[in-house]
Formats: C-alpha cells, sequence, structure tokens
C-alpha cells in the first residue's frame, strides 16, 4: 500500500484516500467513516462499532425472549 500524506483542508489536517482505497473501504464522498483503536493500530472502517455491538445485544435479547416477544406482538 501506499502511503498517505497529510495536507491542510481549510483551518484543518486531512488526509485524501485514494479510489482504489475508498472502493475496497466500500465508501463514497459524504459517506462516513469511524476510526477504531485495535490491537494492531487505528483501523478506519465504515461500520459504527457501537452500533454493532448494540444490535448484537439486541439479537441475543430477542432470542432469548422470543416467546414473550411473540405474545407481545399479537
Amino acid at each position: 500500500m501506499n502511503p498517505l500524506r497529510l495536507t491542510t483542508i481549510g483551518n484543518s489536517t486531512g488526509v485524501v484516500l485514494p479510489k482504489e482505497l475508498l472502493a475496497k473501504l466500500r465508501v463514497a464522498k459524504g459517506d462516513v467513516l469511524y476510526a477504531v483503536e485495535t490491537p494492531n493500530g487505528v483501523e478506519l472502517t465504515p461500520y459504527n462499532p457501537e452500533f454493532a455491538y448494540q444490535m448484537d445485544a439486541a439479537e441475543e435479547i430477542m432470542r432469548e425472549n422470543r416467546d414473550v416477544l411473540k405474545k407481545l406482538a399479537e
């Protein structure tokens, strides 16, 4: 992979991501990326890890309480 260069964008510092990297991330202009700290460094991802954690918890609750939820839906 080619190194990415930091550049001035207005009063901030930013990085320009090449088209190939955007395609690998499956993102486009206007999309949101999350910077997640991992044991190997910082990972850029289009997926919100907090939302994924909450969805996993919700799915587990729904599995455990399937009968109760079914009764409530009736």
